[in-house]
């Protein structure tokens, strides 16, 4: 297989089993387009260029004597720098753990190995998973590589960028108010946030421990089933995945969505100061493709986007400072200014407070399960507003419009991210697509339909 941009993961697992390609050649694929992209791109942090290509000599080895583990066996993988790796180093972005190399992989990367694919590197993340993009940061933030002077999105942003550029077949981030889906929508790719509970946070360093969901980045819904397949399940290292697993397989196989009903929310995007004209035209295509596909549609009307925002803002602010406030006392100047600032914002959050926003959170909820009541799954946009230049970003910006993403964090509730188009200046648009807890396989469904009806995903960046 003779390629200059690597196939989506599923393509290339099928071609693996067919003995049409190796690890070996998607290895040198993805290291000679990190060799030459990342320099500008910024994506990875750290590669294992000699441990990958040995791994993948391997792993063609052992698929060449019939012992092929699974759809993964010889993959090219990232991993963002917030979850641990044996024996490599693992940062969080930060230069308080700039020399840390954990004993031990986090769960999830335990469960990769095992399913044998292979860990290129690890990929930027904004510092601690919350202070982006920090231009004083111990890694700069990784650029956009549908325009290198706009943001990534964040704080997965290194993976996401690495996925849409072809630096690699597929990534793992973590997502707390839309880390994964945020970047998603920006460049262009698909991102999953699974239910909470569904994939271990053992071995990732958290950010806020009721909010925080590891999950998988992709070119399509069905290359994150196929990740997403791999990692989930119990363990008993992380007490939130104990009785938590998907109602069913998660691996997406109709290309239709007969009998489905999608509950369409637009009031998260529809008002002043919200979505853009073309973001709203987007979700509103896509609403139209869905039913094109078989779906029955209406509108819904969730609790306010500010009320979700605001909640899941005051939960992660508190349990953000809780978790990190050893190091934002003992070694501030080793902390970029971004990141000390919004950090700091959880020490003004009182025990009340606290305490009123879980109150609310489980408000929320409810009211969420009641308006999706006569609905499978729910979509609504994936992003309000083009990316803005990175180079001058405040520290605060993110408070100016609420966080189209938080809903589904708060709730616990699987939510997908996938390209719905591109705006008049070749700028990825995203939809999210959710579903109740436990349906990640109806949300990858959905996804997997729209993704072949509309076929935005073939479309890749431009690099040189």
């Amino acid at each position: 297989m003779t390629l200059d941009f690597p196939p989506t993961l599923a393509a290339a697992a099928r071609a693996v089993a067919a003995r049409r390609t190796t690890p070996t050649e998607l290895v040198e694929l993805c290291l000679a387009r990190i060799e030459r992209h990342n320099p500008h791109l910024r994506a990875f942090l750290l590669v294992r260029a000699a441990d990958a290509r040995a791994e993948a000599r391997a792993a063609t080895d052992e698929i060449a004597r019939g012992l092929l583990r699974g759809p993964l066996h010889g993959i090219p993988l990232a991993l963002k720098d917030a979850i641990d790796t044996a024996g490599v180093r693992t940062t969080y972005g930060s230069r308080v753990f700039a020399d840390r190399v954990p004993s031990a992989d986090a769960e999830l990367v335990v469960r990769l190995k095992r399913a044998g694919a292979i860990i290129l590197g690890k990929t930027e993340c904004h510092e601690l998973c919350l202070g982006g993009p920090a231009m004083d940061a111990f890694a700069p933030p990784a650029r956009n590589p549908w325009n290198n002077e706009l943001y990534a999105g964040g704080s997965s942003s290194g993976s996401g960028v690495a996925v849409a550029a072809g630096l690699c077949l597929g990534a793992i981030g973590t997502d707390t108010g839309g880390s994964i889906r945020i970047p998603a929508a920006i460049n262009g790719i698909a991102g999953h946030k699974p239910t909470y509970g569904l994939v271990s946070n053992h071995g990732i360093v958290p950010l806020a421990q009721s909010l925080d969901h590891p999950g998988p980045m992709a070119r399509t819904s069905e290359d994150c089933a196929l990740l997403l397949a791999a990692i989930m399940g119990a363990d008993p290292k992380d007490r939130a995945t104990l009785g938590v697993s998907a109602r069913e397989p998660v691996l997406p196989t109709a290309p239709r969505l007969d009998g489905v009903r999608i509950g369409v929310v637009r009031h998260f995007s529809d008002g002043p100061d919200l979505g853009t004209t073309e973001v709203n035209d987007s979700l509103d295509a896509a609403v139209r493709a869905l039913v094109g596909l078989g779906a029955a549609t209406r509108a819904i009307r969730l609790p306010d986007l500010w009320d979700y925002t605001t909640c899941n803002s005051a939960i992660m602010s508190s349990e953000a400072f809780a978790n990190n406030a050893a190091w934002l006392r003992d070694t501030p100047e080793k902390v970029s200014g971004f990141t000390r600032g919004r950090m700091m914002l959880g020490a003004f959050v009182r025990a009340e407070d606290y305490i009123k926003a879980q109150r609310m959170r489980r408000a929320l909820i409810r009211a969420t399960r009641d308006a999706m009541d006569g609905v499978d799954a729910i979509v609504c946009a994936g992003q309000l507003a083009p990316p803005a230049p990175v180079v001058g970003m405040q520290k605060f910006y993110y408070l100016k419009r609420p966080l189209i993403t938080a809903p589904f964090n708060l709730t616990g509730m699987p939510a997908l991210g996938v390209c719905s188009g591109f705006t008049a200046d070749g700028l990825p648009l995203g939809i999210q697509i959710a579903a109740r807890p436990r349906d990640d396989a109806l949300a990858l469904r959905i996804g997997h339909a729209y993704e072949h009806a509309t076929r935005w995903f073939e479309r890749t960046p431009k690099l040189d």
